[in-house]
């Protein structure tokens, strides 16, 4: 399994690689996932407003089943990790608990149904660095607002309203794109209030 960890205006310092790799093995062993690449990506928010929220990781792991996504942000890059790496492993957990339903005789239940029961909690680590001691000290460059930062391409492979839940709840979004499988027209499911869901679907 490859595991690349890289910054966005920041540069990643060795022992914080180190220990990205080592937990993100642990979680990939602990729940026998067929993750074969796991992009970390640590992004700089220069906005002082936001400085305890400044420093934020996303976590992408990739196979050939779904993409598994967790992303955190906290007052320093190792507060945001962990807590993005508690998210991962818990919807590492939900991929191998329904992959274990499917080949059992149980019927699965809907992605709805299932987060209707319980609301995933946010944790926040302790800061294991001192206070007067940042690692990512001089490290970090500035940019300027405005600019699109990002470009993803998104495969349209038809599928289930309830898988389109499934993956969503999986990358940790508000929102989904998909094609119908029933419709086949593109599609959106979205998170409502609550534990509701909805859907918007684009006239052709």
């Amino acid at each position: 399994m490859e595991i690349v960890v890289k910054g966005r205006n920041v540069e990643v310092p060795d022992h914080f690689k180190q220990l990205v790799t080592e937990k993100l093995n642990r979680h990939v062993e602990k729940f026998n996932t067929k993750v074969t690449h796991i992009d970390v990506e640590l992004h700089h928010e220069p906005n002082r407003r936001q400085q305890n929220q400044c420093q934020s990781v996303q976590i992408t792991c990739r196979s050939k089943g779904p993409v598994i996504r967790a992303e955190s942000s906290a007052k320093d890059f190792t507060a945001a990790f962990e807590a993005a790496s508690d998210k991962l492993a818990g919807r590492l957990r939900k991929l191998a608990d329904r992959r274990r339903v499917h080949r059992g005789r149980r019927t699965p239940i809907s992605v709805g149904q299932a987060t209707a029961a319980s609301a995933e909690t946010e944790s926040m680590p302790v800061d294991p660095f001192r206070e007067d001691i940042d690692p990512f000290d001089g490290l970090v460059e500035e940019h300027l607002p405005g600019k699109i930062v990002r470009e993803k391409d998104h495969g349209g492979e038809p599928m289930t309203v309830d898988d389109a839940l499934f993956h969503m709840e999986l990358v940790g979004h508000d929102f989904y794109l998909f094609h119908d499988k029933e419709s086949g027209k593109p599609s959106v499911v979205y998170r409502r209030k609550g534990f509701d869901y909805g859907i918007l679907r684009l006239q052709m």
